[in-house]
């Protein structure tokens, strides 16, 4: 066996232990892989805590690195194993694998940016494959296609509710003025923005009848922001499962390639040739 062969052949037993779920030890990578993600991401989290920091910073922080470390050489053995490394490096999963080990060589020389390691969250998704839930991957693209296809009438609305949260705010100035905590046009959109989306922090609040008035009637359309985005998003779902199942429904002749609507249909209408499989 020649170099070169066996390079390959070690290659692809790489490629089928870090990119395969089918197999036993593409299995237990990943497990392995699910577990090391989880601990860094409590790990991420607990840093964050004063208390725990300061007694347990050593440890953490070690922690942190191995785990690091471990994600750097797997990030470079599926650069190398990959039979199609630019396509690998510019995916979703690519890309997040290596946002995800950034943030701590970056903590070298920016104070904090370690905590941005929170992303490696999102490797989780590798969880799904692990678990043969590839369905529900198929649910998140309907929904994604969902979205995108509503997403020039969402934009329209939320402009609408923008320039409407520009204007109340720039009246309730007017009518509060500075002694009810309307210091400013910004600062009355601010309220504007906080009652619209029924959030209500309550620091700022108007006093007089107009102006509480008005806050009703904002707090009113309030429901109307929450309720028609997502009847959008909800009419395209509908919309691309009834098309997914007229998709499911249609047939193509044998004779002619035309496309049959009609489920019930026999012959084809163009060139009348029977639709049964049988000959």
């Amino acid at each position: 066996m020649s170099e070169q062969e066996g390079k390959s052949k070690f290659q692809r037993f790489i490629y089928i232990v870090i990119f395969g779920a089918d197999t036993k030890l593409g299995k237990l990578f990943d497990i392995g892989l699910f577990i090391a993600i989880l601990i860094s991401v409590v790990v991420v989290m607990l840093e964050s805590v004063s208390t725990i920091s300061e007694k347990y910073h050593g440890v953490l922080y070690t922690i942190e690195w191995i785990i690091t470390i471990l994600f750097t050489l797997e990030y470079i053995l599926r650069i190398w194993a990959s039979e199609h490394k630019k396509k690998y490096i510019f995916s979703f999963f690519g890309l997040i694998d290596f946002f995800s080990i950034l943030p701590t060589y970056l903590e070298l020389f920016v104070s904090g940016a370690a905590a941005f390691a929170i992303l490696r969250a999102v490797r989780l998704l590798r969880i799904f494959r692990v678990l043969k839930l590839v369905q529900f991957i198929g649910e998140a693209s309907n929904l994604l296609r969902s979205l995108k296809a509503s997403m020039n009438k969402i934009t329209v609305f939320l402009s609408y509710v923008l320039i409407s949260c520009t204007i109340i705010g720039a009246t309730m100035y007017v009518i509060e003025g500075a002694d009810s905590g309307f210091t400013s046009i910004p600062r009355s959109v601010y309220w504007a923005v906080v009652t619209l989306t029924t959030v209500g922090y309550g620091d700022i609040s108007p006093v007089t009848p107009l102006g509480q008035f008005l806050a009703m009637i904002l707090m009113i359309l309030g429901y109307g922001v929450i309720a028609v985005p997502t009847g959008l998003v909800t009419a395209d779902i509908v919309r691309q499962s009834q098309n997914q199942d007229a998709r499911k429904l249609l047939r193509t002749c044998k004779g002619c390639a035309t496309e049959i609507i009609n489920p019930e249909a026999q012959y084809c209408h163009r060139c009348g040739k029977s639709l049964s499989d049988k000959k």
